[in-house]
């Protein structure tokens, strides 16, 4: 966890202290928990007979081409080799791409992944969540295909011609957060990696949960249910539903129905043998028929249907991540490798988050990137970045007056 100092120094009341003696990259390394990576590390081995580029290194090296969007090894060691003065303050003792390639070919891409855990850990302290029109925290499940070349990437095979990676994310629409990450290669089915998540022992009682139709699963369902977890999914063509009632009437001309069902033909009504609520309203944008399916019978047939639009931030999410972080071009072709930068790119991500959070940043994450992009090897205090946009950074680079130039 981060210091009361750089706690303090991190709020719009507090003075950073190292300002002109650290770089903004360096600020950023101070939110990682050191003590855990370390733990990670020791786990797993990864500095077993190493001399030079450790995990850590390796780390810093990675990012840094996650924030400056760097495409190949070639790129991480020439910028890195540009700030050799800055190397001691950041832990770095090497930057040869040789040496970085058999790290990420070789060194156990659990590492990043338990550090992932670590860091969300923190940022779930400070998160300020959006506003909804019901009370219960909401998740989004669904998966994005991120794509390879399979004759590069011959792990991870997709069809005959085609391979492919696959995030699967568990997602708080209220915190903006990833909670759960898994990766696959693309022919695991969605609902396959979602059971893997464990949600009904995950969530907790009274939290919605919604997911498409590729989830549509009804033994999960009556997990759910039986933990005191809701639901909302769209409902499948290929479902089985026998009317059993009118749920609720209304006056809203857009609700077609709002009935209880029980679903499942056969064996079916033994995966999920109570009664569930079938909402079919009209979508007030494309005046289309939307068909929900859902255990919560206290929320209005609009929420239900507002719930389910709420998934769309997942959506926004994986967009986000693969137009502003490196995963979809890689620095290695082996599993190992594709994996560690995956990890690095969702710490990153999550880094980013904190940092926004934690400063009561009012621009964008979006905006945040840009800046820090800019700014990396600046010796210059961070709080300064925060009350400038990507227009006005420039002030952040150039030095202020003559004195601080000779003191840098």
């Amino acid at each position: 966890m981060m210091s009361s100092n750089t706690l303090e120094a991190l709020t719009p009341t507090g003075s950073f202290r190292m300002a002109y003696s650290s770089t903004v990259f360096n600020q950023v390394l101070t939110f990682i928990p050191r003590a855990q990576f370390k733990g990670f590390v020791h786990m797993h081995q990864g500095d077993r007979y190493v001399k030079k580029l450790t995990t850590w290194n390796q780390f810093v090296a990675l990012l840094y081409a996650q924030a400056t969007g760097k495409d190949s090894l070639r790129e991480i060691e020439t910028g890195l080799a540009l700030h050799e003065e800055s190397w001691k303050h950041l832990g770095v003792q090497s930057v040869a791409r040789s040496s970085l390639s058999y790290a990420n070919n070789h060194r156990d891409y659990r590492i990043f992944e338990g550090l992932f855990y670590e860091v969300l850990s923190q940022c779930k302290t400070v998160t300020v969540e959006k506003k909804f029109s019901f009370d219960n925290p909401l998740y989004s499940l669904d998966a994005t295909v991120i794509r390879l070349c399979l004759s590069l990437f011959d792990w991870a095979s997709y069809t005959k011609t085609k391979g492919a990676l696959k995030l699967h994310t568990l997602f708080n629409n209220r915190t903006q957060l990833p909670e759960v990450v898994v990766t696959t290669d693309g022919r695991v089915g969605d609902n396959t990696a979602g059971k893997s998540m464990d949600l009904a022992t995950r969530l907790n009682r009274g939290d919605i949960l919604v997911a498409d139709r590729a989830y549509v699963d009804y033994r999960e369902w009556r997990k759910l249910n039986d933990a005191g977890i809701y639901f909302v999914s769209r409902v499948k063509s290929s479902m089985h539903i026998d009317v059993v009632g009118i749920h609720r009437q209304t006056t809203d001309s857009r609700v077609i129905a709002d009935e209880r069902i029980l679903i499942g033909e056969h064996n079916g009504t033994e995966k999920y043998p109570d009664t569930l609520r079938r909402v079919r309203i009209l979508d007030s944008t494309s005046g289309e028929l939307r068909e929900y399916v859902t255990n919560n019978m206290t929320l209005s047939a609009q929420d239900i249907a507002l719930i389910y639009k709420q998934r769309w931030q997942i959506e926004l999410f994986f967009k986000w991540i693969k137009q502003n972080l490196k995963i979809k071009t890689f620095l290695g072709i082996s599993k190992n490798a594709v994996l560690t930068q995956i990890w690095v790119a969702m710490i990153y991500y999550l880094l980013l988050a904190y940092i926004k959070f934690q400063t009561k940043f009012s621009k964008s994450l979006l905006e945040l990137t840009r800046m820090v992009r800019e700014v990396l090897f600046v010796r210059r205090s961070f709080i300064d970045l925060l009350s400038l946009d990507s227009t006005t950074v420039v002030r952040f680079i150039e030095p202020p007056n003559p004195q601080l130039t000779l003191g840098l």
